[in-house]
């Protein structure tokens, strides 16, 4: 067995050698805007391939919310205190995300960044081919500019997050872009709502392919719930939760928590196809541990995480796995059953779900003073968990107990865990005890290197 798992971490390192190699010969020119508008828009058929390309896009093994090891789901896992280092022999930059100490020319940020801003590039270069096409028809243009402005959105949602302003390009003017100084934290969430308000006055309640991977109104508000939260607008963040709560007709959580990533999940919002990929997730590969495919895994749940939960929560029966024994035993995130198959996908990549938005309206109901409201929320989400109500009965008892549960209910799902220890400035306190060196710098990954040397109007994070 011992001479089995070193060919097999041979032969891994070699290919991760040769593909890096290999990467640093890829240029790619600047795209031919007129050509996407003149040609892809000509019909309507091209239109919606073109829009349902920057879905894939999002799935894309280097983007930042394709669920894999390379994505914000793994990496901010890991600079929290979600997720624990198991491969670092393959995986050598996850020590720093770790620590908390990411180089700026780590090439695993630099891929965070530069896939977040290939999306935004493609939906600028279709909303203006979108705008200019004479014949698509302005029902599907309404549709489709809807569903990549919610794309643009949540792109932004992302960048804001983990680099603080950034450049917000809204054309496909690849000199201007190239020279874009960055925005404040505030113009970029404007921006980010601007395209939210937008996205959801074109769009239906319906998903445009009866699949949810696409993006319908309620999407678009599901996730300006989010942004509402995290800029502290309680009333309209409750507003938006309440609207996607209530329409049960869509939407309703899962009796059984087997079933909640399973493709078009009921209690799916809004999921990401792997279609293209190996008909699994990205997460089932990133985190499912075998004995045969050890090597490929980077990252094992944390202690604290594990000590987290509460006595007979399901969730940790569900939705953790382990492998080894005794000592050696090692727990790790298992909401995806799957981590390879040839078969068509039966899961989804889940980026917003039902649950999510419970414990938003529990958040902003806490802070607006409305307590048993707030109770209610954290509730529909404990009884779900086999577990008791909630003790808490005051606002700052309930916002602790809410940021616990969303530990417990949102770990390894698109960076929620980070993101909440920052936006609640909880970061310092937390993970100061896994990190000695930490620093409210930290709250913040480096601007790419990279990125400053090909353009002097960027600046860099403090601390880098």
């Amino acid at each position: 067995m011992k001479n089995i798992k070193l060919i097999y971490r041979t032969v891994f390192i070699i290919t991760l050698i040769v593909c890096s190699s290999c990467e640093e010969y890829v240029e790619v020119d600047p795209p031919n805007s007129k050509v996407v508008s003149d040609v892809v828009y000509e019909n309507e058929s091209l239109a919606i391939a073109a829009v349902d390309g920057i879905y894939h896009r999002l799935i894309n093994y280097l983007g930042f919310a394709s669920g894999s090891v390379n994505s914000i789901t793994v990496l901010t896992g890991v600079s929290s205190d979600e997720l624990g280092l198991y491969n670092t022999l393959a995986f050598t930059e996850y020590p720093l995300f770790y620590e908390n100490s990411i180089a700026p020319d780590s090439s695993i940020n630099l891929n965070i960044w530069s896939s977040a801003y290939n999306i935004i590039y493609h939906c600028n270069a279709a909303i203006e081919g979108l705008n200019a096409s004479e014949v698509v028809s302005e029902e599907l243009k309404k549709q489709l500019e809807g569903e990549v402005l919610f794309i643009r959105a949540f792109t932004y949602f992302n960048l804001v997050n983990l680099y603080g302003g950034v450049p917000i390009p809204l054309t496909t003017d690849y000199e201007e872009n190239s020279k874009a100084s960055r925005k404040s934290i505030e113009e970029t969430y404007q921006q980010i709502i601007d395209d939210l308000t937008r996205s959801r006055s074109l769009l239906s309640d319906m998903y445009r392919d009866g699949n949810r991977t696409s993006i319908n109104r309620l999407v678009a508000t599901a996730l300006l719930s989010r942004v509402y939260l995290y800029r502290e607008d309680w009333k309209n963040s409750e507003a938006m939760a309440t609207e996607v709560i209530n329409t049960n007709s869509l939407y309703k959580l899962s009796d059984n928590l087997d079933n909640v990533f399973l493709a078009n999940s009921e209690e799916a919002i809004w999921q990401i196809s792997p279609v293209g990929s190996n008909g699994a997730t990205y997460e089932g590969a990133a985190f499912i541990i075998t004995s045969i495919n050890w090597f490929l895994n980077p990252v094992t749940i944390s202690n604290g995480l594990m000590e987290a939960f509460e006595d007979n929560d399901i969730r940790k029966d569900y939705w953790v796995s382990s492998i080894g024994e005794g000592a050696e035993k090692t727990f790790y995130p298992f909401k995806y059953k799957i981590s390879y198959t040839i078969n068509d996908p039966s899961e989804f990549s889940t980026v917003i779900r039902l649950a999510e938005l419970y414990l938003i309206r529990a958040e902003t109901r806490a802070q607006l003073g409305n307590i048993s409201g707030a109770q209610d929320d954290i509730n529909v989400i404990r009884e779900r968990a086999g577990i008791p109500d909630t003790k808490a009965d005051s606002r700052d008892e309930l916002l602790e107990a809410i940021l616990q549960e969303r530990r417990v209910e949102l770990f390894t799902e698109q960076g929620h865990r980070w993101f909440d220890l920052v936006r609640t400035g909880k970061a310092s306190e937390v993970l100061t005890s896994k990190n000695g060196s930490w620093s409210e710098s930290n709250e913040l990954y480096p601007i790419p290197e990279q990125e400053l040397a090909k353009n002097s109007n960027l600046t860099q994070n403090e601390g880098y």
